[in-house]
């Protein structure tokens, strides 16, 4: 099963590395026709948005750091890293402005399980084993993350369910974080022969990733919680002038 060939190819040595461009066609078609939608979006801040959030998954997905993310699980964190805290929040940004009747308190837990299930480590390893697996983890982590900001994004007359809502998921991906780091051994069966020629072992290629979900995607939502809660601060002082 460890031995089946990753989406984003085998895991490449440092020298290949950026020969390791990701030209699937289905892939290409299906970032053609975001990028088609993104152009579309109204001018301003919903296009810059969507564009913004276009690029990033090019980046995630068809730059050399797929390729990277088959021999690494740190690179892998980072993928989901960006997926998570960089496009989904820009694509939220790009959609229609009523978004009032989402759920903010079904889509965090939503979007923690989401987390939480593909970084066990017997799921992780067979999202890396199966094409359709990978695709359902990208799947479900992308749209996890656009309901979770779409939903915490619009518009309310309190900050405060926004404020939770992204204080919590700063913790949960803390805590998730600070698990991985501090394991005693390394967990993820497919980066076990894939990370000596990165100059990592596979438990420090692990702490990396950890601390990399520890502490900058955690930083990621207490940014956005700083800023909701500075917007709440002027908002009555607009009212007032």
């Amino acid at each position: 099963m460890w031995n089946a060939i990753p989406y984003c190819g085998a895991g490449p040595v440092p020298d290949a590395l950026w020969s390791r461009w990701n030209l699937d066609p289905y892939l290409l078609s299906a970032l053609a026709l975001l990028l088609g939608w993104a152009v579309l979006r109204p001018p301003g801040r919903p296009r810059h948005a969507a564009l913004a959030g276009w690029a990033v998954l090019v980046l995630a997905f068809v730059s050399p750091l797929c390729a990277l993310s088959s021999a690494l699980f740190s690179a892998r964190v980072v993928h989901h890293v960006l997926l998570v805290t960089v496009a989904a929040p820009l694509l939220a940004l790009a959609l229609p402005s009523p978004r009032r009747n989402l759920s903010l308190g079904l889509a965090v837990p939503a979007h923690i399980l989401a987390l939480w299930l593909w970084h066990a480590p017997p799921l992780y390893a067979a999202a890396l084993s199966s094409h359709a697996l990978y695709w359902a983890m990208q799947a479900s982590l992308l749209g996890t993350g656009l309901w979770f900001w779409a939903a915490a994004l619009a518009r309310r007359e309190t900050p405060l369910p926004y404020l939770a809502a992204l204080l919590t998921m700063m913790a949960q991906m803390g805590l998730l974080g600070a698990l991985i780091t501090f394991a005693p051994g390394a967990l993820y069966l497919p980066h076990l022969e894939t990370t000596q020629p990165w100059g990592f072992s596979p438990l420090q290629d692990q702490q990396l990733g950890g601390l990399i979900m520890w502490v900058p995607a955690s930083l990621a939502y207490l940014g956005a919680a700083l800023l909701r809660a500075a917007e709440g601060l002027r908002e009555p002082r607009r009212g007032a002038a």
